[in-house]
């Protein structure tokens, strides 16, 4: 038996089957609803229940509090319909456009590009035609099920010759498949993909400026959006801001010194928050989204597009609405949360 779930104010109907969530049976049928994680531990995909009666499964408190849940807000990520529901949500145009896929890529490349930070390119098999968003991201499938979710770096136009994605994976001591990049993967090894997932996107309806803000290898998806900008000619003025521990995180602070010189309407602002003497470090310093707040203490007139660990979404967004005037609908964030993030107990 399945069950009819409405999307308001969009006036969105999708049917969701037994045991499936309410966010996993909206992208199966191509339904943009927003999201991140899709392991409850974001609040990207956080919703009001309008009607009907769900129960969630698993899910860290600090995305869905006992308060808000007491209020009528979910996570459909992990929110199990068990009657029909009407739910209200900011539908993503877009977000269910290209068809969610499953298909395997050979590592092409592995590029170490700082200490911790490896660049892998995977080569798309020669029949495979991805489509997806630059912004947006796939998850590596592991042998036991277990799932890795990785940004794309470039955007759909800029895949190469032979086709290749382009991840920026930053090493977690002990866990299991970043230590296996940085160990024993070879070129031609051959991994399982699914995407693309994600609403982390730029909004080109909006002549908005935009300001995309980035921590360590939270930087891929918003390079992926700077080639988009690019290659495509939108004038909208942007600031990019990238932070980092030490210089080295900053590891492809040359590109970025690049695409600001030859983009008229980008701006690079690289802060660095750590750096010791012997790094000579001339620019920035403190923490990255604090930088911003002082260049642009009026954030009203802007677009936001953040990524990077939690701490640094979550600060971003509370200052920049809070403080910044930045309307909370112009905040658009991709957290990257870890296998520790999302399983802090473990």
């Amino acid at each position: 038996m399945s069950f009819t779930v409405t999307v308001q104010p969009a006036d969105r109907r999708f049917e969701v089957q037994p045991d499936e969530t309410l966010l996993a049976a909206a992208i199966r049928q191509g339904i943009g609803l927003p999201y991140g994680c899709r392991d409850g531990a974001c609040g990207s995909c956080k919703s009001r229940l309008l009607t009907g009666r769900v129960v969630h499964g698993p899910h860290q408190a600090k995305a869905l509090t006992p308060s808000e849940e007491d209020a009528g807000l979910i996570l459909t990520c992990c929110a199990l319909p068990q009657t029909d529901c009407t739910v209200q949500a900011r539908t993503v145009p877009g977000a269910g456009e290209f068809p969610v896929l499953k298909f395997p890529a050979r590592v092409l490349e592995l590029q170490r590009a700082a200490p911790d930070v490896m660049v892998v390119r995977l080569q798309l098999p020669a029949n495979q035609h991805l489509q997806y968003r630059a912004g947006q991201y796939v998850e590596v499938l592991l042998a036991d099920g277990a799932r890795r979710s990785y940004s794309m770096a470039n955007a759909p136009h800029n895949l190469g010759d032979p086709p290749a994605l382009e991840l920026h994976l930053r090493h977690m001591p002990g866990g299991r498949f970043t230590d296996h990049v940085f160990g024993a993967m070879k070129l031609k090894e051959i991994l399982r993909l699914e995407g693309p997932f994600g609403s982390f996107f730029l909004r080109e309806e909006s002549a908005k400026p935009i300001v995309l803000l980035a921590a360590g290898t939270g930087f891929a998806p918003i390079k992926a959006i700077v080639e988009q900008l690019r290659s495509r000619g939108i004038g909208r003025p942007a600031l990019l801001y990238w932070g980092g521990r030490r210089p080295h995180d900053l590891y492809l602070h040359d590109w970025c010194l690049a695409r600001a010189a030859e983009m008229p309407n980008l701006r690079y602002v690289p802060v660095v928050s750590d750096a010791l003497a012997e790094d000579g470090w001339p620019g920035r310093t403190g923490f990255v989204h604090r930088a911003v707040m002082a260049d642009l203490p009026d954030l009203s007139s802007y677009q936001v597009y953040a990524c990077g660990a939690p701490v640094m979404v979550e600060a971003a967004q509370r200052d920049f609405v809070g403080s910044c005037g930045l309307p909370e609908e112009e905040f658009y964030a991709d957290a990257f949360t870890s296998e520790a993030d999302k399983h802090p107990a473990a």
